[in-house]
């Protein structure tokens, strides 16, 4: 601001030192006197150019800060809509096994006991294969008529459920049987009677994993959300000896 005022108060000097000579105009002015005028009046003139050159640049500047402050105001915007619509599960790779399984609670009387103290070796056993969660772009490619009320959460919250489920599964499988209580001993004999060469290296649950270790329903609804992680190729059906197993692709 106080560049402008300097200059504000250049040009009013100026100006008024041209109007004094005006003012003397009457008089005779000597020879060099009008010239110091004619001088005084180009110079004059000249700043005023440059002033004005200035302030074309200065107009330019600011549309430029313009078009960059609507770029910033849109990105702040989209970046809003982003931390808005953050969606509950976001795609992971694969991840080790833990005790934490997924924030479902396996239902009572499931005793895990802890694995005894040691140096185990660390092998693919000690590892669970889990479902990715279905992405937007995945979600919004399932036919309507196999959606039907079902939203995105709900099927990713079902993925939760069977990871759930898995993790609980192998935990136990992944136990000496000497150190699992009388249930858990049970579990880990049916687990092993529902593999066979087929399931060999794989990751699988049933629907009666689910019932054990989760909360979620297994009904027609259930059977509508598998059509749909069938459809997103997060799971396969292997069918014999009275079971349906869902094997994690």
């Amino acid at each position: 601001m106080s560049g402008l005022e300097d200059i504000s108060r250049h040009f009013h000097e100026k100006i008024w030192s041209l109007q004094q000579m005006l003012d003397l105009w009457v008089v005779e002015l000597p020879q060099i006197k009008m010239k110091k005028f004619g001088q005084e009046l180009c110079g004059l003139e000249r700043l005023l150019e440059e002033f004005e050159k200035c302030v074309d640049e200065q107009k330019q500047q600011l549309q430029k800060l313009k078009e960059m402050q609507a770029v910033y105001q849109q990105a702040l915007q989209d970046v809003q809509h982003m931390k808005d619509h953050m969606p509950p599960h976001i795609p992971r790779m694969k991840s080790a096994l833990s005790g934490k399984e997924a924030g479902m609670k396996p239902k009572e009387g499931v005793d895990i006991q802890p694995a005894p103290a040691g140096n185990p070796k660390k092998t693919s056993r000690n590892f669970t294969k889990e479902m990715s969660f279905i992405t937007t772009l995945e979600f919004e490619s399932i036919p309507q008529y196999m959606r039907g009320r079902v939203s995105y959460e709900q099927l990713n919250a079902a993925v939760s459920s069977m990871n759930a489920a898995a993790t609980a599964k192998y935990k136990i499988l992944h136990q000496p049987v000497k150190g699992l209580s009388n249930h858990a001993r049970k579990l880990h004999q049916r687990f092993k009677d529902q593999e066979n060469k087929e399931t060999k290296g794989q990751f699988f649950v049933v629907e009666e994993d689910i019932r054990e270790f989760t909360q979620m329903k297994v009904d027609k609804r259930f059977q509508g959300i598998l059509n749909m992680l069938r459809h997103c190729q997060r799971l396969r059906e292997l069918r014999g000896g009275g079971l349906t197993r869902y094997l994690f692709l």
